[in-house]
């Protein structure tokens, strides 16, 4: 593994990402012109953005299979294409229907952008060195939640919220390319099964206690995550902490900022002590726990003036700790054997993705009840509610890790 070799596998996967992680958070910013030109309500706004989470989730398992059986290289090269279709009918549209099909397509041509690079690099790198990897190829996927915050704010004083994804459409094009031509193939052809042996390895994966153990508490918080940073933060920083549009994007920007320090630092802890011989699953455990704590502060209202910190502070350390719930996809990968990691990786993909749509459309409908027809904004009541319901949930999957743990099922 050369550094040449190790940056032509690993930058056009990053900026696949990076693609896709844009792609999942720009609603957050362009909401406003979304409701304004199309007229749509805290639900239907929900479940707008969050059909992106139910399309990529429902390709999940098909993927871990086309994964392991055709490789990463042609398969996230191909689904790119869609992803630019996806751009280009959102754009073009009058209606929620329109955007709704867009943001579908949009959803699922990128389903493979995180899959397909963390079955690349088992392919490629050593065991010990996943959690880095891993962490920093998040990281680019955090670089793209900063352009989706107040560089986009830029674009739309240049252009409207259609001229942003017609932008997008033509990037995904150029992104699929660079895959094609830049990721080398592998001198030993991927695996070579039986569909009906794909799908027993699948089921393995799906009875083990091992993944079991995890998977519930990593759902429950990258799903959250996924759900607030993705669209609900920024009407919560308008509604709750009263701040004006530059401001929210300003703040956006420091969470997707938190998110790239603690995709690499996080990451890099994790690697280190793997080394040591420590589980990464514990490094895990402790940022999802900090990560609750600070929902908490989010429900109370509490943002730190007391102590000069301030609502920036307090998001950023909501999206530096909201990365952590990634770091059990290395962990499980190394659970089990290489020739499964695409359906590893997919499956727990598929749990979080159909959660986060789950949620974030849920979250929507809870916000609805609380606010009234016409108003300008939504009744902060309503997101008390709709972040204490979550963190409720993560709390029994924490509580589940620690038993299945005391058990001896861990990764």
């Amino acid at each position: 593994m050369t550094k040449a070799l190790a940056l032509r596998i690993f930058i056009p996967f990053a900026l696949g990402y990076f693609l896709s992680y844009l792609f999942r958070v720009v609603n957050a910013v362009i909401a406003p012109e979304l409701v304004e030109d199309i007229g749509l309500d805290a639900s239907h706004l929900g479940l707008l953005t969050s059909v992106y989470f139910l399309t990529f989730a429902a390709f999940q398992l098909p993927l871990g299979i086309l994964l392991d059986r055709f490789g990463p290289r042609k398969t996230e090269a191909i689904l790119l294409l869609f992803a630019g279709l996806g751009a280009f009918v959102f754009s073009q549209a009058e209606s929620s229907t329109g955007l709704l099909i867009g943001r579908a397509l949009i959803g699922f041509g990128v389903s493979a952008c995180l899959m397909a690079a963390f079955k690349a690099f088992v392919d490629w790198f050593p065991s010990e060195r996943l959690p880095l990897i891993n962490g920093l190829q998040m990281a680019a996927g955090g670089l793209g939640a900063l352009a989706a915050t107040t560089p986009v704010e830029a674009a739309l004083q240049i252009t409207d919220w259609r001229g942003v994804f017609m932008v997008l459409a033509v990037m995904s094009v150029v992104i699929a390319a660079l895959v094609l031509a830049m990721v080398p193939k592998r001198d030993d052809p991927p695996h070579d099964t039986h569909f009906k042996e794909q799908l027993q390895g699948l089921k393995s994966v799906f009875v083990s206690p091992v993944f079991w153990s995890i998977a519930p508490w990593t759902v429950a918080s990258q799903a959250t995550f996924l759900a607030i940073q993705g669209l609900w933060a920024g009407p919560w920083l308008r509604d709750v902490a009263g701040l004006p549009r530059g401001e929210v994007a300003t703040v956006l920007f420091i969470v997707a900022a938190s998110m790239v320090a603690g995709f690499i630092l996080m990451g890099t802890i994790a690697a280190r002590l793997s080394s040591l011989g420590a589980r990464p699953v514990y490094v895990a455990a402790f940022g999802m726990a900090m990560f609750m704590i600070f929902q908490v502060f989010v429900i109370l209202e509490w943002t730190g003036a007391e102590l000069g910190l301030g609502v920036f502070v307090l998001w950023a350390l909501f999206g530096f700790f909201g990365t952590t719930g990634i770091i059990p996809y290395a962990a499980l990968s190394q659970a089990f054997h290489s020739a499964l990691a695409g359906r590893v990786n997919t499956s727990i993909n598929l749990l979080v993705f159909v959660a986060a749509f789950a949620v974030q459309w849920g979250m929507g409908g809870i916000i609805n009840a609380y606010s009234e027809a016409g108003a300008s904004g939504y009744a902060p009541q309503g997101y008390q509610m709709a972040f204490l319901a979550m963190l409720g949930i993560q709390a029994i999957a924490a509580a589940w890790f620690v038993i299945s743990a005391m058990r001896g099922n861990r990764p």
